[in-house]
C-alpha cells in the first residue's frame, strides 16, 4: 500500500500506534515502551524538550544521576530509530538543587556522544519573561543541542535564510568586483540568532515562551512554542519526512510538522495532554488553531502602556 502524501490531500487520521501507512500518531504512554515498536531509522527528525527533573506535575523529582540514567535508556532507542540522514534536537534548561544550577545540556552532551552523534550547533533560545529569582540572576534562556547521526544529513539552508542586513553590499575585488556579495535569497543565519524581525545572525532565538497571553497557551505548564519547532522542521527535514517528539506534551511538534506537510508522531504519558494535542490537530485542519507565525517580531512596548510605566508609589524611591 502506498502511503498517502500530506502534500496531496487535506484528509487526515490520528492513530495511536505507528505503522508505515500512518500520517499522524498521538500515543498516550511511556516513550521507552512506544519506541520498542518503531523500526530502525524511521524518523528524520527527533525534537523534544524532555522533563527537566524539577518537580513539575508530570514528573517525579529524582537524584540527578538517576534522572540521567533513565534518560540514557530513551536516548539509546532514539538513536536506533533515527534516520541515517536525520537529526536530534534536544532542548533543555537547568536542573537546580539547593540553589546550585546544573546545566543539563552539558550532561546530555556526553550521553549523545557515547552513541557517536555529532553536535552541529548549540542553540540558545532566549525569552524575555519567566520566573524571577531572588538569590541569583533570573534565567532567560535555554539551550537546544542539534546532533546528527552522520556527516550526510538533511539541511535545507534556503528554507531558513533570513534577510540580509546589508543586501546592497558589493564585492570590492576579484572577478565579481562591483557585484552583490550576498545571496538573493538572504543570508545564512550562522550560529547565533538574535532577532526574529530582520537579522537572525546568531543562535540566540528570541522567541517568546508560552505564557498566559500567548495565542498557543493551554494548561501545560512548560509548553513548547510551535515557532521554535517549525524552524527545525523546515531546515532539517523534507516534505513527507517523519518527525517525532518522545515527550510531546500538548502536541506543538506535531503541529509544526503537519503545518509544513511532514508526518508526525508524539508520545506523552499524560492523557490530559494527548487529548489537548488531538484537539489542536482537529483545530489546525479546521483552520482555526491559533499559533504565533514564524518570524513574528517580538513585541516591544512603546512606553505608553500602563504596565510599562513606573508606578506613582515608586517614583519617590528612585
Amino acid at each position: 500500500m502506498v502511503q498517502e502524501s500530506l502534500t496531496d490531500t487535506p484528509r487526515y487520521k490520528v492513530d495511536s500506534v505507528f505503522s508505515e501507512n500512518a500520517q499522524i500518531v498521538v500515543n498516550t504512554g511511556e516513550a521507552l515502551k512506544f519506541l520498542k515498536t518503531i523500526p530502525n531509522e524511521a524518523f528524520k527528525l527527533i525534537i523534544t524538550s524532555p522533563p527537566y527533573n524539577i518537580g513539575k506535575e508530570y514528573e517525579k523529582r529524582k537524584d540527578i544521576r538517576a534522572y540521567l540514567d533513565e534518560q540514557k535508556l530513551v536516548i539509546k532507542e532514539l538513536v536506533r530509530v533515527l534516520h541515517q540522514q536525520g537529526s536530534i534536537c534536544w532542548q533543555v534548561g537547568n536542573w537546580v538543587d539547593n540553589g546550585e544550577v546544573y546545566p543539563l545540556d552539558i550532561f546530555y552532551y556526553d550521553i549523545f556522544k557515547e552513541h557517536g552523534l555529532k553536535l552541529r550547533n548549540r542553540i540558545i533560545w532566549h525569552f524575555g519573561h519567566g520566573l524571577h529569582a531572588k538569590n541569583r540572576f533570573s534565567g532567560r534562556y535555554e539551550t537546544m543541542l542539534w546532533f546528527t547521526k552522520s556527516d550526510n544529513y538533511t539541511f535545507n539552508l534556503d528554507q531558513v535564510r533570513v534577510p540580509s542586513k546589508y543586501p546592497g553590499k558589493l564585492n570590492y575585488k576579484g572577478d565579481k568586483k562591483g557585484q552583490p556579495s550576498g545571496n538573493p535569497l538572504g543570508k545564512n543565519p550562522s550560529d547565533f540568532w538574535e532577532c526574529l524581525c530582520n537579522d537572525w545572525e546568531t543562535l540566540v532565538w528570541d522567541i517568546p515562551n508560552v505564557k498566559s497571553n500567548h495565542p498557543e497557551k493551554t494548561e501545560h505548564p512548560c509548553q513548547f512554542p510551535v515557532e521554535l519547532v517549525e524552524r527545525c522542521v523546515l531546515a532539517l527535514t523534507n516534505e513527507n519526512d517523519w518527525v517525532y517528539d518522545p515527550y510531546g506534551g500538548v502536541g506543538s511538534a506535531v503541529i509544526a510538522a503537519i503545518k509544513n506537510k511532514r508526518y508526525a508522531v508524539m508520545t506523552d504519558r499524560e492523557e490530559s495532554y494527548t487529548s489537548i494535542a488531538k484537539k489542536r490537530i482537529d483545530d489546525f485542519f479546521a483552520g482555526h488553531l491559533k499559533t504565533r507565525a514564524l518570524g513574528t517580531p517580538v513585541h516591544q512596548p512603546t512606553g505608553k502602556e500602563k504596565v510599562a510605566q513606573i508606578p506613582e508609589e515608586w517614583r519617590n524611591l528612585q
